[in-house]
């Protein structure tokens, strides 16, 4: 059995990405007062119309989380920045780590130091765009060394909430997905599904080929793959097979039709079918067969009910991917590449890795975090004017 190819999808024929810039460069300081008074904290603001009216304080904030996280601080320095030049202040921003860097709970991942009334309002905003990112990271680097030889897509903006939320996701997958090649050789995540935030992952254009809307409108996968193929003739192929629950036949009737693009691995099928039934040509009795043929100690090392639904169950399981695997084997089809997606976060990928399934790419946005409060940033002032200070139990927090 050939390991694992990395699938090339095409880039969609759009513009470069600028919708979304990653800095406020040229805002207004009119408007950028506006959004601060409008979405900070009330009792942030009544602070600082305290310290306008009883004299100004330089102080230092560290900002910190309660669990290991994956660096990402990109946007946040990039937002104060952008606020301290719209009010004509300096802040100094010391990263404690680098971006893509392990970090244990509790430890400061930045001081930040300022005039007490430019910065006090700011904490709402700037704790905001750190901790859904530095979580996200952490699982997309997860995903990522448990799969090293598998290339991972970000398909997660419409998961997302809004457009600033799909800025940080995608920001945080690469980031994560760059660790995890620094750490383990890991392809990583190689790009994104929107031409916005392409640029994270070093392209103009989002990633993808074709939807179930396509293949509906066509009225059949065959006709959907032909219809892609006359309008971008010169990009590579990935197909969806699950639309009318004809796996095999669907991917060998594509692969019969582009017989030269197969050979030249430029085609790809995706697997993404529901949990609510088997891929073609399988039941329990032959899950259990095909993942006994190729991992044959798997069934006996599950531990949960989720672990064994993944091997054996229904949707895309580990006995769907070989049997996938094993149907373009058989019919020379050794070139074309199997992408996976359909809930595919950190606890199914380590699932797939531990019985070494043949998956070439996964398309996910399940890396976006489960429990949302574990994304929570906090930030405490350790010292007012050079003075170390900040309240009972939070000590840990004071510069060593």
């Amino acid at each position: 059995m050939p390991g694992p190819r990395s699938p090339q999808l095409p880039e969609e024929n759009a513009g470069p990405a600028t919708a979304l810039a990653p800095r406020n460069e040229g805002a207004e300081p009119e408007a950028v007062e506006r959004l601060i008074a409008g979405y900070t904290d009330a009792y942030f603001r009544r602070t600082r119309e305290t310290v306008q009216q009883y004299g100004d304080m330089r102080v230092t904030y560290a900002i910190f989380m309660r669990r290991p996280v994956i660096f990402c601080p990109r946007l946040v320095v990039e937002w104060l920045e952008s606020v301290a030049a719209a009010r004509g202040v300096r802040f100094d921003i010391e990263l404690r780590y680098e971006e893509g860097a392990w970090v244990g709970a509790g430890e400061p991942l930045i001081y930040l130091t300022g005039p007490l009334y430019h910065l006090v309002d700011l904490e709402t905003l700037y704790l905001q765009k750190l901790g859904p990112a530095c979580v996200a990271a952490y699982n997309a680097y997860a995903m990522c060394c448990d799969l090293p030889q598998t290339s991972f897509l970000a398909m997660d903006a419409r998961h997302c909430g809004g457009t600033e939320m799909a800025q940080m996701m995608a920001y945080a997958a690469s980031v994560g997905g760059r660790a995890a090649g620094r750490d383990v050789g890991a392809k990583g995540f190689i790009g994104n599904a929107t031409d916005a935030t392409a640029h994270y992952f070093g392209r103009e254009r989002g990633l993808g080929t074709m939807p179930h809307a396509l293949i509906g409108y066509a009225g059949s996968t065959l006709r959907a793959a032909e219809m892609f193929v006359a309008t971008f003739p010169d990009a590579p192929l990935t197909v969806l097979v699950d639309y009318f629950g004809l796996e095999v036949t669907d991917t060998l009737g594509v692969c019969r039709r582009f017989p030269d693009m197969a050979a030249a691995g430029r085609l790809a099928v995706r697997l993404d079918t529901h949990g609510g039934r088997f891929v073609e040509g399988l039941d329990p009795a032959r899950s259990y067969a095909v993942l006994e043929r190729h991992a044959p100690n798997a069934i006996r090392q599950y531990r949960t009910d989720a672990e064994l639904s993944w091997l054996v169950g229904t949707g895309v399981t580990a006995a769907a991917i070989y049997h996938m695997r094993d149907t373009l084997d058989q019919a020379g089809f050794r070139q074309v590449q199997i992408v996976a997606s359909s809930g595919f976060g950190p606890a199914k990928c380590k699932v797939m890795a531990s019985v070494k399934a043949p998956i070439d790419m996964i398309g996910t946005g399940s890396y976006l975090p489960e429990r949302w409060h574990e994304t929570y940033a906090t930030a405490d002032i350790i010292a007012y004017d050079g003075r170390p200070s900040v309240k009972v139990g939070r000590e840990f927090l004071l510069r060593r």
